[in-house]
């Protein structure tokens, strides 16, 4: 049976704190870090109700079943990303959905991003971070300012190049998609739409071009 999450709101500041300290080789009297490992996560059975069972810095986090809407918009992002993959002559790139990616041993953070470009041939069950040229993560209403915010470490911490958010503009009906380039340890904002219509984004591996109008949730 899984455990219920252990809550990561309350540490989101020290979480950063702690894994700049672990980065630059500091010991750590009182670690933040939960008990569960990457081993354990991967050893979890697939929840019957189809949520999607992540690990934070070492803490167990239950998402429920994603929403039909959010689906959509994840599965139209896999067109032009193939679109602009091809377009690049790239044969070395690959999109896919849903895989789960070894993000960290020492920090103990396994992750299921919603779309990822990868640089190798899709081939297992989960993936080391070092296969992942960028991550999307489509953020839905139950993931909290604290989770996305620990899960955005835990990708700057992994050495992840290109993280791209998607997420509603408060109660407007449109999208907003933020994308950005991994720059010295930390992720730099580069490219922002907020409105409908063909946009190329630069933080990727090869400039994306999209219409945001597409990715409806």
């Amino acid at each position: 049976m899984i455990k219920s999450i252990v809550e990561v709101g309350t540490m989101s500041a020290a979480l950063k704190e702690e894994t700049q300290a672990r980065l630059e080789g500091a010991a750590l009297p009182n670690p933040l870090i939960g008990p569960h490992t990457i081993q354990e996560w991967i050893e979890l059975p697939s929840p019957e109700d189809g949520s999607s069972v992540e690990l934070i810095f070492g803490h167990f986090h239950v998402d429920p079943p994603p929403s039909g809407e959010h689906q959509l918009a994840v599965t139209r992002l896999i067109r032009p990303f193939e679109d602009s993959i091809s377009a690049a002559g790239r044969t070395d790139l690959y999109a896919v959905i849903g895989v789960g990616v070894k993000i960290s041993s020492t920090l103990r953070n396994g992750s299921i991003p919603d779309v990822v470009i990868m640089d190798r041939p899709p081939a297992g069950a989960s993936f080391p971070a070092e296969a992942l040229r960028l991550a999307v993560e489509v953020w839905s209403p139950g993931n909290d300012r604290n989770e996305r915010e620990a899960k955005v470490v835990a990708y700057a911490a992994a050495g992840v190049p290109f993280l791209w958010t998607i997420s509603r503009k408060g109660d407007h009906p449109g999208l907003e998609l933020i994308a950005h380039r991994l720059h010295e340890g930390q992720y730099v904002l580069e490219n922002t739409v907020r409105a409908a219509g063909a946009a190329t984004i630069t933080a990727a591996p090869v400039p994306i071009t999209l219409d945001s109008a597409d990715l409806v949730f």
